[in-house]
């Protein structure tokens, strides 16, 4: 056996590694870019943030919009105790600072311990938010 051609010899594995992590971070890197051509990757929607004032006043329940996001008001309904639909702010296109609507079942029957929320549903999607709550 002849060491000094063993250590003298400098065709090792190196350029091998290096070839393959060439590949590897060249795939890598297809797999990221293609992710977000593709929409995988791709951001959600913003849920509106706004502040809300309420209002309980013989058995019905005024929602004032106290500041923050204009929302568009076909995306806004309530939910809870006595309260299920869409109706709030129908007088409105848009919902902006200020702007306020009542919030009745009809019968006039909210009283202390009853809840309202109300509820922003995203357009493109089936997902929703409560974006405020009423507890009386």
């Amino acid at each position: 056996m002849d060491f000094k051609s063993l250590f003298t010899d400098e065709d090792a594995v190196s350029p091998v590694i290096g070839v393959i992590l060439m590949v590897a971070i060249t795939v890598i890197l297809a797999a990221v870019i293609g992710a977000f051509v593709l929409g995988i990757g791709g951001s959600q929607e913003q849920v509106p943030q706004a502040s809300w004032d309420f209002e309980h006043s013989g058995g019905e329940v005024t929602a004032t919009h106290a500041g923050g996001d204009q929302i568009s008001a076909s995306q806004l309904s309530s939910t809870g105790d006595h309260a299920e639909g869409s109706g709030i702010f129908s007088s409105y296109t848009e919902v902006s600072a200020g702007d306020s609507s009542q919030i009745t079942d009809g019968t006039g029957s909210f009283g202390s311990g009853d809840t309202i929320n109300i509820v922003w549903k995203s357009p493109s999607s089936d997902s929703s938010n409560i974006i405020g709550t009423f507890e009386g």
